[in-house]
């Protein structure tokens, strides 16, 4: 990791723990109170919260496009000032109208603030010598969960959900919004004016068909896992403690995975991290079919492990096959089926559990296997053939 990326890396690293803690992360914590005060359904507001992770993958192209016209700094400064409206409009909400509201904002920031955009302002800055500060955001931003899930249960217990929502709001503000505004460089504008500016064309061919492929089948995972973990794992024969306890263990597992991708598999293509973390997955839900609840804990850290280095690969991957150009409009288009699909995870493999059991191991590991397989026919470069254009 180059000496002079590291203020950067550790003000982004720290405006994204954030975005993550108080957006994608704040639901587990939060939706039980807030739907009760409500006087809603919890379906109700995860049905927003889906809603939220649709509209930030529909988003993504056209802010991946603005970075790479302008850079990242006024997006995700942007960012911050949305997250912050969505989080105090979801600390005085009273009805289901202002709670739709509030999603809207946060589905926004998220769009605007979330890792592909993230990624894709360290593109505009770095080019193809992005990836090492790419994968340090990642090794601090993996303890979002760890950090946003025990300070949002603080707040719930001791101010209460909406001083809590009000409190993410002003962090926004007070921290997100200066690391942002003041760490990420100005970077140079394109000579033609932004209005001037042709979309650009984008080959939707094999290798992005394949990346799309395992982005979506690695990010539906992830979805699944984070809102039923617990529930998986008592009915594969874990007790609750057990359960918790083996999801305490993912953060760190990413973090780790993280370490060992920045510090060993760094030297490699990031094909060959990309395949091995499409496997640690299936390894660990073989290992607790074997063995039963008594294995929790090793599902958790082979997940953990295959989601962290995943993660990077979303954003080395690309720049790696087809270089810095166009690579933020590109990293929105990869994420769009990411996101559209990670918001249908918690309801369908609700579904899935109630008729599967733990059974339901079977159908992630295929769809990690089937993303496995989608890696091995990848090329490390990209030919120059294309089929089709996005414009």
């Amino acid at each position: 990791m180059n000496k002079k990326q590291l203020p950067l890396i550790l003000a982004l690293g720290t405006t994204q723990t954030l975005a993550w803690a108080s957006s994608y992360y704040l639901p587990a914590i939060l939706a039980d109170p807030i739907a009760h005060e409500l006087g809603i359904s919890v379906n109700w507001f995860f049905a927003f919260f889906s809603t939220a992770l649709v509209i930030s993958g529909l988003l993504g192209p056209r802010v991946g496009r603005q970075i790479d016209l302008v850079g990242g700094r006024q997006v995700l400064s942007i960012s911050n000032l949305v997250f912050a409206a969505g989080l105090a409009t979801l600390g005085s909400a009273h009805s289901l109208l202002v709670l739709s509201i509030a999603w809207l904002f946060l589905g926004i920031g998220m769009g605007l603030g979330l890792y592909d955009a993230a990624f894709g302002a360290l593109g505009r800055i770095y080019g193809d010598k992005a990836r090492s500060a790419i994968t340090g955001i990642t090794l601090l931003a993996g303890f979002a969960s760890t950090i946003g899930w025990p300070l949002s249960a603080w707040g719930l217990e001791t101010i209460g959900w909406r001083s809590t929502c009000l409190a993410w709001a002003a962090a926004h503000i007070v921290i997100g919004l200066p690391l942002n505004l003041f760490f990420l460089p100005q970077v140079a504008r394109s000579a033609t004016p932004e209005i001037d500016q042709p979309k650009p064309h984008i080959p939707i061919d094999r290798t992005m068909i394949l990346l799309g492929f395992t982005f979506a089948a690695g990010w539906t995972v992830a979805g699944a896992m984070a809102a039923h973990l617990p529930r998986i794992l008592e009915a594969a024969g874990a007790t609750s403690v057990q359960a918790v306890a083996a999801g305490a263990f993912i953060g760190p597992a990413q973090v780790l995975a993280r370490i060992v991708e920045a510090s060993f598999l760094n030297r490699y293509h990031p094909l060959i991290s990309a395949r091995l973390a499409c496997l640690t997955h299936p390894i660990g839900a073989a290992i607790l079919a074997m063995f039963g609840g008594v294995a929790a804990t090793a599902f958790a850290i082979f997940h953990g492990s295959g989601n962290g280095i995943l993660t990077i690969a979303r954003g080395t991957l690309p720049l790696a096959i087809f270089g810095p150009e166009n690579y933020g409009y590109r990293l929105g288009i990869l994420g769009a089926p990411s996101r559209v699909l990670q918001a249908m995870a918690p309801l369908a493999f609700s579904v899935l559990i109630d008729w599967m059991g733990a059974g339901v191991l079977m159908v992630t590991s295929v769809l990690s296997l089937s993303a496995f397989a989608a890696m091995c026919l990848v090329r490390a470069k990209q030919p120059e053939a294309a089929s089709v254009i996005v414009n």
